[in-house]
């Protein structure tokens, strides 16, 4: 297994971008957010990985955790490269995120049973692209 370090930028339906719609993931996808929040030891034991890309970290949860206390990313990086290592621990994202899982959370969920036109615009062309993989 290699896990590679996050894109150059969040995806555009990262959940931790502040300018994606509400909704396009699922529930479970969002609730997932706020563990990354708590003390370290309290983490789930994961990482989050990018929903867009096999193998990359979310540029989005790199961007928007403090990276030297993320444990899921203290456990995969055995299988990341030393560059892919250095550039995740340097990463700074070129769009603005949220300032916590728990804000993308909220966020995420507030139109999750309902979502708008322009997330229902993005589920169309996320479903398109993942059934062409």
């Amino acid at each position: 297994m290699t896990i590679r370090r996050p894109a150059v930028r969040p995806c555009e339906s990262c959940p931790y971008r502040r300018d994606v719609p509400s909704g396009i993931w699922a529930a479970e996808e969002y609730h997932t957010l706020p563990g990354f929040d708590q003390e370290t030891a309290s983490q789930p034991l994961g990482a989050f990985m990018c929903h867009q890309s096999n193998g990359r970290l979310c540029a989005g949860w790199v961007g928007c955790h403090d990276v030297d206390n993320l444990l899921g990313l203290r456990i995969v990086q055995r299988w990341m490269s030393p560059a892919d290592v250095e550039a995740t621990y340097g990463y700074e994202s070129p769009v603005p995120l949220f300032d916590s899982g728990a804000q993308a959370a909220e966020h995420g969920l507030a139109e999750v049973d309902n979502p708008g036109s322009r997330a229902l615009r993005m589920i169309r062309k996320i479903t398109r692209r993942r059934s062409h993989r």
